[in-house]
């Protein structure tokens, strides 16, 4: 579970299953825990890391666990779908918000958050891809990452 958790996007087959079996072991699963309470929640973690309970596809789209919960037939087919997604974004778009997230998640909004989202966005206009970027939309076009 914690790779699926350690992952930005997380696409589960119908017939999938998950388990934090830890406790029966008389253990804890403290090494998976941020990433795993990050992306369930903790409401939903203390549910399943005290029960040990097994819990499927649809429990773990619910919760958050997962983006996508897709036939076993699909599964490539959607995995395909969300890569064509990232390689048609701009490389450094890409990175600039998975550090973007990470600073901002459980963040407070106050005066020094809004700002260093306002530098974020400052930046990235300014340099070489987002002024690409932004000059390909005018000019209808695609963008020069997607030609490399």
């Amino acid at each position: 579970m914690g790779l699926v958790a350690a992952c930005d996007m997380a696409v589960a087959v119908d017939s999938a299953g998950f388990c934090l079996s830890e406790v029966k072991l008389g253990l804890i699963p403290a090494t998976i825990s941020p990433y795993v309470i990050r992306a369930m929640g903790a409401r939903a973690a203390h549910r399943y890391f005290l029960t040990a309970e097994r819990f499927g596809a649809a429990e773990a789209l619910r919760i958050g666990f997962v983006h996508d919960v897709v036939a076993a037939d699909q599964l490539d087919a959607k995995v395909d779908e969300l890569l064509k997604a990232l390689t048609t974004a701009s490389p450094n778009a890409v990175r600039a918000c998975k550090k973007l997230v990470m600073d901002v998640a459980e963040r407070e909004i106050n005066a020094g958050l809004i700002a260093a989202t306002v530098q974020g966005i400052a930046d990235i206009r300014a340099s070489d891809e987002g002024k690409e970027g932004v000059q390909s939309f005018l000019n209808k076009r695609k963008p020069a990452w997607l030609s490399v």
